[in-house]
């Protein structure tokens, strides 16, 4: 049953949050930058930058990074509107429309806030399909004029729901691994091959820092069992 009262959507929305900010400080939470540091709650981060994330991984940006100068783009539908009252609890701003209501408006809107804040978005969201960069964000990428931070993200163990973005719900006390590239930039041409080559980008990059992501992990697994098997021997 899907909830319509906005009284109801904000009280739903709230416990979210809270739900969010609970959850996700049981999570040891590491930043492995790969190119310099994009990290918007470093003292004296400097300039603007369009954050981009799988729909999947949206817990990570949204318990450490909540800041009313990020943008995030929201669904407009009833879901949409009860996940953004969440946003806005955790100290976000939104700005609501998806690929199928409220697109284009939503994308001029963001282009505006673009000029002061930083914007983020899930390329593949709000339906999918999953990991795959939409065209939407190949315009927002060439005409914002914002570098492109793609972020990568893994968990050392995570429950995943069976919705078509395969959510991950990372266990208590497990790791979370967040790794960021070099900032994409790109024209403000806006031509076809232009909005190819920026959706291709922006889709490797996303492809690279969650591998990377993963590798660290996988990485240091390894070296705690190898370590154990030492201590065994020894």
């Amino acid at each position: 049953m899907k909830i319509r009262s906005p009284f109801l959507m904000a009280v739903a929305g709230w416990c979210i949050a809270m739900l969010v900010r609970t959850w996700m400080r049981t999570i040891r939470f590491e930043y492995h930058p790969q190119e310099g540091r994009y990290d918007p709650n470093e003292p004296g981060f400097q300039g603007h930058f369009l954050y981009c994330f799988w729909h999947e991984h949206i817990l990570v940006p949204a318990s450490q990074y909540a800041r009313k100068d990020i943008q995030v783009l929201t669904s407009k539908h009833a879901d949409g509107q009860m996940m953004a009252r969440a946003i806005r609890t955790l100290g976000f701003a939104t700005v609501a429309g998806s690929s199928t209501r409220g697109g284009a408006e939503a994308v001029k809107e963001m282009l505006r806030q673009g000029e002061t804040c930083h914007l983020a978005i899930t390329p593949d969201g709000p339906r999918g399909p999953r990991r795959e960069v939409q065209a939407g964000v190949g315009y927002l990428a060439l005409k914002s004029n914002l570098p492109v931070v793609a972020f990568g993200v893994a968990y050392s163990n995570c429950w995943r729901f069976k919705s078509w973005d395969r959510f991950a719900l990372p266990k208590p006390f497990s790791r979370a691994v967040l790794v960021t590239g070099k900032p994409l930039v790109f024209s403000k041409e806006a031509g076809r091959g232009m909005m190819e080559r920026a959706i291709q980008q922006v889709q490797q990059a996303l492809d690279d820092v969650n591998k990377r992501a993963e590798e660290i992990l996988a990485n240091s697994q390894s070296s705690k069992s190898s370590d154990h098997e030492k201590r065994k021997a020894a």
